[in-house]
């Protein structure tokens, strides 16, 4: 490379005259090159060696939210403990009885135990504000009496929080079958840690957004699973064989998750984790396959109020206290019967087929008829000829819990007003509610 020749008339004092020489500037860009090179080269690291990762500012902005609803909430899900006397239970019971008596004292086998045993279970649960927790009843069925919250015999109930060593004793305070939801209240609630209450989402949940479930699965204390909410409006049946409009979920589930929360980005309740699509895997556990339900977080809403009232609520409550006026009806919906049957009755396009009226009853007393015959249709009989229920009170009825809401509304001696169907024509029939006579 060759440098300019230098300039040998001296500058005159002119506008140009502060411009560099060819050579100043050639000295000039060599300090800026090893300028701009000192400036890549900072935080100043020798070569081959990696600057430490500052990993707060690196967490992507979805784990950082998942982080940051964990530490408010986490605190607040705890594990939920049963344990229930049940009958002894011989493992080689089978082989005993298959064994002739003189093999017996060959094959050496244990003796069978004695006494009943205790069997535990877990699920999950959550704080919905101090002293209080909700979680679902078939988490805490087995341990509590027949149409009843009190504990069984020998059964406990106690949860775990994940920051706390000890086992806490709580109480069943009010169940709902319905929607398979428990209140629980802490016995001894100055020794829980100071937790969060987990608020109710402020808006209704839309099918994509993302969903957390914290919870117990298999005794795995605290765990965390995400996802997306994959569907809204599955309609289950749930423990009180109501059917429910379940959220489905794809964050992980598992057996233990029962009863835990489903949260969305701000942390607010959009579902308590109730049941799975299950797989099974070779030890043959049910797991998950992606296929997660939960309760709806506005139906513990609406059902809170009876939940701290106490007691059994909900149409499974009703339906199973003796005490509560009834139709004296055996209905099935018009729906479960075929299209091409439905076509040759002739049946109305929704309601309740009338299958068995108790004689006695109140339905008895006001003239509502069961079917005359049966209608031979594709080959299957079908009962046919008697009454369908399409309304009661102005209500349409397609679904038998439609009807039940508003009988076990009223009281005996109430009167419930039934549109009714049959052959083709349509009436009303006032029924005077009673209570059946003790069997």
């Amino acid at each position: 490379m060759r440098f300019p020749p230098a300039d040998p008339t001296p500058p005159t004092r002119t506008a140009t005259a502060n411009r560099p020489t060819a050579g100043i500037r050639w000295i000039a860009w060599l300090i800026a090159v090893a300028a701009l090179a000192v400036f890549a080269a900072w935080p100043g690291q020798a070569q081959g060696v990696v600057a430490p990762l500052d990993e707060a500012a690196a967490l992507l902005q979805d784990e950082a939210n998942t982080v940051s609803v964990i530490e408010t909430y986490g605190p607040s899900v705890v594990a939920v403990h049963v344990e229930v006397l049940g009958r002894a239970v011989d493992p080689f019971e089978q082989l005993r009885e298959q064994l002739p008596p003189q093999f017996r004292d060959f094959f050496n086998l244990p003796q069978p135990p004695t006494g009943p045993q205790r069997r535990a279970g877990s699920g999950s649960g959550f704080v919905v504000e101090n002293g209080w927790l909700v979680t679902n009843y078939h988490v805490v069925r087995d341990a509590l009496e027949a149409g009843g919250v009190a504990l069984r015999e020998g059964a406990s109930l106690q949860v775990s929080f994940p920051d706390l060593d000890e086992r806490l004793d709580v109480r069943v305070v009010g169940a709902n079958p319905d929607v398979d939801l428990a209140l629980l209240e802490l016995l001894a609630p100055e020794r829980a840690p100071r937790t969060l209450p987990i608020p109710l989402a402020a808006e209704g949940v839309r099918v994509g957004q993302k969903a957390i479930a914290i919870g117990n699965p298999f005794g795995l204390a605290s765990t965390v699973t995400s996802g997306i909410v994959s569907a809204i409006g599955r309609e289950l049946t749930s423990i009180g064989r109501i059917e429910v409009p379940m959220i489905q979920t794809d964050a992980a589930i598992n057996p233990g998750n029962s009863g835990g929360p489903l949260l969305n980005s701000r942390g607010e309740l959009i579902g308590i984790n109730t049941a799975i699509v299950a797989g099974v895997n070779v030890g043959g556990q049910a797991g998950n396959v992606g296929i997660g339900f939960a309760v709806p977080a506005e139906l513990l809403e609406q059902a809170m109020p009876e939940l701290q009232s106490g007691g059994l609520s909900g149409l499974a409550a009703a339906s199973a206290d003796p005490t509560r006026p009834r139709l004296g009806v055996t209905i099935f919906p018009v729906a479960a019967f075929p299209d091409s049957v439905r076509e040759a009755l002739n049946l109305p396009d929704e309601g309740l087929v009338v299958r068995q009226v108790a004689p006695g009853s109140a339905a008895d007393a006001a003239g509502i008829e069961g079917p005359s015959f049966n209608a031979e249709v594709d080959g299957e009989s079908y009962p046919a000829g008697g009454d369908v229920i399409v309304a009661a009170d102005g209500q349409a009825v397609p679904r038998a819990e439609d009807l039940q809401r508003i009988v076990f509304a009223k009281e005996a001696g109430d009167a419930v007003t039934l549109e009714v169907w049959r052959n083709g024509s349509t009436r009303t029939v006032e029924v005077v509610l009673t209570v059946p006579p003790a069997e």
